[in-house]
């Protein structure tokens, strides 16, 4: 609309720009906690196969088919909510690229140096796959020299500044979580609050 393209058009739907519907499509998931489970059920409701892949190996008993590293393969859109250790340092690299299907979606909102920033890059130059979104990266705030700059088309790549977790209810649920503790504390209490 804001190319005037739009306007140009002489039916009423300008199709130009391809997309697809969620439903039907496999949505793999790495890092089924609390948020990965909520992504999994919003996933299912919109008609995803949920899939997932545990790096830990704890995650059991949920209603999703859990596969091994090679679920790449069969995976439309990937999503990571899991924590930064041994076992998911580097784990998006060069080589998970090449196994991924060229039209798959990656989106990292786990940690930044789960994805390898510059293999990333070149994943998504050479077309390996087709978009990612990312809010987190291997080197917060975002470097100068951070290859990942060079991909102008959003369409590719989106990239927001750490801030998926940040909406002003959170934090200030978070701030009185702060309070809360604080004041067990002072009283000699413990608290085990989920914020």
């Amino acid at each position: 609309v804001k190319s005037g393209e739009y306007a140009e058009c002489p039916i009423f739907s300008h199709f130009s720009n391809v997309f697809h519907e969620l439903s039907g499509k496999t949505w793999g998931i790495v890092g089924l906690g609390t948020i990965g489970k909520g992504v999994a059920k919003i996933a299912s409701d919109f008609g995803c196969k949920v899939i997932y892949y545990s790096a830990s190996g704890k995650t059991q008993d949920v209603p999703y088919e859990r596969e091994e590293f090679e679920f790449l393969k069969k995976s439309d859109i990937i999503s990571i909510h899991a924590p930064l250790n041994d076992k998911t340092n580097n784990l998006f690299n060069k080589e998970a690229f090449d196994k991924m299907k060229a039209s798959a979606v990656l989106l990292n909102l786990g940690r930044g140096p789960i994805v390898n920033d510059a293999d990333l890059t070149e994943a998504l130059e050479q077309g390996k796959i087709a978009a990612a979104g990312l809010d987190v990266l291997g080197k917060e705030p975002i470097e100068k020299d951070n290859p990942l700059l060079r991909i102008k088309d959003s369409t590719k790549l989106v990239i927001t500044p750490h801030v998926a977790w940040g909406t002003v209810e959170a934090r200030t649920r978070l701030m009185d979580e702060v309070y809360e503790n604080i004041a067990a504390f002072t009283k000699g209490e413990a608290r085990n609050a989920v914020v």
